[in-house]
């Protein structure tokens, strides 16, 4: 139909007719798009008027202008409901969780002093491309802020001072919104917020009249490390190292990071299990690569935790093995040791499988030991027990596993064990991969604490070596929750026993699998 013009329309809703019209909806029919843009509600029959190009409204007519949906640089429950609701920054964790984060990390700290958090930067892989953003451990923790460059911190007249972004739009229509000093008390909900033009007026007053300043000096950025307030600071003996509190309080995860972690795991299993049937026609370690990551961000999460291990036949024996440029072998293993990040948590968990669809005798042979190695180290996870006793044990039984395969003779020699194992038996996890790295090995676990046990042998493909063990990479590893009764799996999900793989190798795809739909994460 012909669209009618503003004099029409304005004719038609001011006659007998006009009641009618602006009480149904096909009357937007009958109005401009740009008209119906500033229109946000007709309720009335009183007349709309129009002066220099803009519509307004008389009586109980009103118009608004139409704005954006609200944009705070990452989600919030107003741009992302089906994900976020109420004052979340995370799903299930509100501004009040952060709050209490830090009001438990100043509890912590001695009387009248100071923490300083910086976000992190954005590292460039060229003079114009970054490379993908991944923010401070610390500052995600206490802040909720997934965004670079700002500055937070707490101190005594303050819970939370935010130095945010100067406004930049020639930057913001190249990348984006990127939060500011509004969003800092919206969003973030900090009593104080600057923007960061003001840092150097308004930061050395408070580090001045601290007695101990927090901070991370591995991470702290230089236009805080550069201000003469802080260099006094720091040659006084006031500066101290934030991470030995920090970690400390995120070594236990509370509830809702351990439901994100379960995600996490879950995504993860999910990804490799899908990774496993692709290998049974992709046999190449870059096609698997591929699948896991994108199954993993497929299925909601953001990122991966860490550059993906998928190591065929002898590349299984390089630990951290990366360059996925090989095809694998029949009747080789293939070694996937992955993880992925959701919210800020991250997954870690390694998996190991014969492609072809059945393990040989000797590589059987290997991974029945480890997988042993596993089950025993399984039931030390437990409160009380710490990480060293574990490994101790671990190493122990993979000796043990070695004289049996006729590897090695004789009593326990460090140096040779190095050449099947130079790694440890398992890390602590949460937000970070390797976390809360200040915190000892020998510290006994608590519930709530997240760690790995991944043992593993890696054989090389030496003369010495009898021919049918020679580069056969072996890791099985598992996520573990300690809980006050003993331990739970998080990634039990994904098939580790030799007959479980065996037989999931041998069924086809499942039709359900290749059409599930992606997660709604956004």
């Amino acid at each position: 139909m012909r669209m009618k013009s503003c004099k029409e329309v304005e004719r038609l809703l001011s006659g007998k007719f006009g009641h009618m019209l602006a009480r149904m909806a096909a009357w937007r029919s009958l109005v401009p798009v740009s008209w119906r843009l500033c229109c946000r509600e007709v309720s009335s029959t009183q007349k709309i008027g129009h002066e220099n190009g803009q519509y307004f409204a008389t009586r109980r007519w009103y118009s608004q202008p139409w704005t954006a949906p609200y944009d705070a640089g990452q989600p919030t429950s107003e741009s992302h409901p089906q994900m976020l609701s109420g004052d979340e920054l995370f799903p299930g964790i509100s501004l009040r969780d952060f709050k209490e984060r830090r009001t438990a990390l100043r509890s912590r700290l001695p009387t009248e002093s100071m923490v300083i958090l910086s976000a992190a930067s954005v590292k460039q892989m060229t003079d114009v491309v970054p490379y993908p953003f991944r923010q401070d451990a610390d500052y995600l923790y206490y802040t909720g802020s997934q965004q670079p460059e700002g500055i937070a911190v707490l101190y005594d007249d303050a819970d939370l001072c935010m130095f945010m972004p100067n406004w930049d739009p020639e930057r913001e229509t190249w990348n984006g919104k990127l939060a500011g000093p509004d969003e800092a008390s919206r969003v973030f909900g900090a009593d104080v917020t600057h923007s960061l033009r003001r840092l150097r007026k308004v930061l050395p007053d408070i580090i001045r009249r601290a007695k101990t300043v927090f901070c991370d000096l591995g991470s702290l950025t230089p236009v805080v490390a550069e201000l003469e307030a802080f260099q006094s600071a720091l040659q006084q003996g006031r500066v101290r190292s934030l991470n030995r509190y920090s970690h400390q309080q995120r070594w236990v995860k509370s509830p809702s990071e351990l439901n994100l972690m379960r995600e996490a795991a879950s995504i993860t299993c999910k990804a490799v299990k899908r990774s496993m049937q692709a290998s049974r026609a992709w046999q190449h370690e870059h096609l698997l690569a591929a699948t896991v990551e994108y199954e993993c961000k497929r299925r909601g999460a953001q990122q991966m935790a860490f550059p993906s291990v998928v190591g065929g036949g002898a590349n299984g024996s390089i630990v951290h093995y990366s360059r996925h440029d090989k095809k694998i072998d029949n009747e080789a293993l293939v070694l996937m040791d992955v993880g992925c990040e959701y919210h800020g948590y991250v997954s870690d968990m390694t998996r190991t499988w014969p492609p072809c669809g059945y393990f040989t005798d000797a590589k059987k042979q290997v991974y029945t030991i480890i997988l042993d190695v596993m089950k025993e180290c399984f039931k030390m996870c437990r409160p009380g027990v710490t990480l060293s006793q574990i490994h101790s044990r671990s190493v122990a039984l993979l000796w043990e596993g070695l004289l049996k395969l006729g590897l090695v003779t004789g009593p326990f020699d460090l140096f040779k064990f190095y050449s099947f194992n130079r790694t440890q038996i398992g890390h602590y996890l949460g937000m970070d991969v390797h976390d809360c790295s200040t915190v000892s090995l020998d510290r006994p676990l608590q519930p709530g604490v997240v760690i790995t046990i991944e043992p593993g042998l890696y054989i090389p493909a030496k003369q010495t070596i009898p021919e049918k063990f020679r580069g056969i990479g072996i890791r099985i590893e598992d996520e573990v929750l300690i809980t006050a009764t003993g331990y739970e799996i998080l990634t039990a999900e994904a098939p580790k026993e030799i007959e479980e793989i065996e037989q999931f190798l041998a069924q086809s795809p499942n039709d359900n699998d290749l059409t599930e739909k992606p997660s709604l994460f956004c």
